[in-house]
Formats: C-alpha cells, structure tokens, sequence
C-alpha cells in the first residue's frame, strides 16, 4: 500500500505507536519527543528553492552522505527510536514517518496541532542526497539565518523567527554539537518560554573549552549565536510579540512548521 491510499485511521494508528516511543526516564530529560522533533525539522530543513532539491520528501538521511553531516550529529537516536513504529507500520514511507513524528512531538510536548499530510515517498540512493551543509549553523550570526532561512528556503522574516522558536524544547551535547546545554527551564514543554528567556535574562559569552556560545546569570541555560542575533533588527519585533503572546507563537509556529515539512512536497489533501 502506497502512503497515499492510507486511510485516517491508519495514521492514527501510526500516531499513537509515536507517542508509546518518546517517554524513556534515562535520555535527556526523560523524553525522545524533541530529538524527534529535531529529525523532522532537520530532514526539511536542506530544501533549496533556488535548485529545487533538498527538503523532506525521499527522507535521504537515510544514506551515509546526509547522516554524517556534522549538523545532524545525534540523529541517529530519533530515526532508531522510530524504527519499532516503521516496522509495524511498513506501509509508511520514512519521509512521511519523520515528518509525521516532528508534528505529534510538538503536540505531544503540549504545542500546537499541525495539519500534517501524507504522500511523501522514500529516494532510493545516496546519490538523492543534497549536499553537505545546508542546515543551520548555530555559530554564526545574523547574515547566516537570513541566508539560510529567507534565501535559501524562502521564508518571511516572522517565519524564521517562529521556526527558531523550536528552541523551546530540547537541549545541545557537547559530544554532538559541541555546543552544550538546555535553551529553557522545560525542554520538554513547548510553550514560548525561549523568547522570553531570551528577552528577560542576562546574557553573557560562556568561558570554556567550547564553541562560542551564551549562558544566563546562573549558567544553568544557554542561548546559541543564531539565538542572539534574534535580539537584533529585523527579528527582533517578533521575539517581543511571540513573548507577549503564546496563543500568536502557536498559530504562526503551526503554519511555518507546516510549510517547512512541505517544501519541495506537492500539496494534497488534509487529513
């Protein structure tokens, strides 16, 4: 059976096997919910509007080429995680199974429901692979996000600002990133607690035998470069917004979310 000709219930039927994988007491902070989260966000996130390739559809982080690149160190985890649901689901394309697993984990974290669709299909070589490098690099600065997010895959500057918002859950590892620490107080709990930690708190450059990186007064989170150049004009507007309002955050956090896990997928029907 094609992914396509899947029935509501049987995605539903997938969407409850995702949910029995995230809790595990010994990862992180006892969920798998935002490395899973991070899966889908990293399999969208090489799409390039200007050479039409990259994206979420073919779920080619399953060839050597894309699964060693340096930005998605530590995913290993969430694909193996997932593996259990793919094998008793084997009708499901893995491109729709990662994406699928992003949206539930922001639900499952208490965020917003995403109106995700199925159809995508799985490339079958390494030579479907995009190149190296076109994720996010989360030491660098403002020209960076704007290249990667505006440039490269087309987003509105509200948008980007939204998709980084992701930040709320999760955490770095200095054996993965090398970056090292939780960006709030409940990484896993997706609410919009990222912007105001990263309004309201100190920031100060972190001494250590790391990459650059930016703590609070206590040491207890941190904030990346790419988090800080938020703080600066044209982001800045809506980082206020989103900290004043997490209803807003939900419903524009809902919609780039979706068009992210989309782009390079052709549009089908809601389920």
């Amino acid at each position: 059976m094609s992914t396509e000709q899947a029935s509501p219930d049987k995605y539903l039927a997938v969407r409850k096997d995702i949910i029995k994988v995230f809790p595990k007491e010994d990862y992180d902070d006892g969920s798998f919910a935002p490395v899973v989260l991070r899966l889908a966000w990293h399999a969208s996130g090489t799409y390039d509007k200007n050479h039409k390739n990259g994206g979420s559809d073919g779920s080619t982080m399953r060839y050597k080429t894309e699964a060693e690149d340096p930005a998605n160190a530590g995913l290993e985890v969430a694909r193996a995680v997932l593996e259990p649901v793919k094998a008793a689901h084997t009708w499901i394309s893995y491109a729709d199974l990662w994406t699928l697993a992003g949206c539930v984990a922001i639900e499952h974290m208490g965020g917003p429901h995403i109106e995700w669709t199925g159809g995508r299909r799985d490339k079958p070589s390494e030579t479907d692979c995009p190149p190296q490098g076109r994720l996010p690099d989360g030491g660098l600065g403002k020209d960076h996000v704007l290249d990667v997010f505006v440039s490269r895959m087309g987003f509105t500057v509200q948008e980007t600002t939204c998709l980084i918002g992701a930040h709320t859950v999760g955490r770095c590892h200095k054996d993965r990133s090398g970056f090292d620490g939780p960006w709030t107080e409940t990484p896993t709990r997706f609410s919009n607690q990222f912007y105001k930690q990263l309004l309201h708190n100190t920031w100060t450059e972190k001494k250590w035998d790391g990459p650059r990186q930016f703590e609070d007064e206590d040491g207890d989170l941190m904030m990346l470069p790419t988090d800080m150049a938020l703080l600066e004009p044209p982001f800045r507007e809506y980082v206020e917004l989103y900290a004043k309002d997490k209803q807003r955050f939900f419903d524009d956090f809902s919609a780039a979310f979706l068009k992210l896990i989309e782009l390079g997928v052709a549009k089908r029907g809601r389920l």
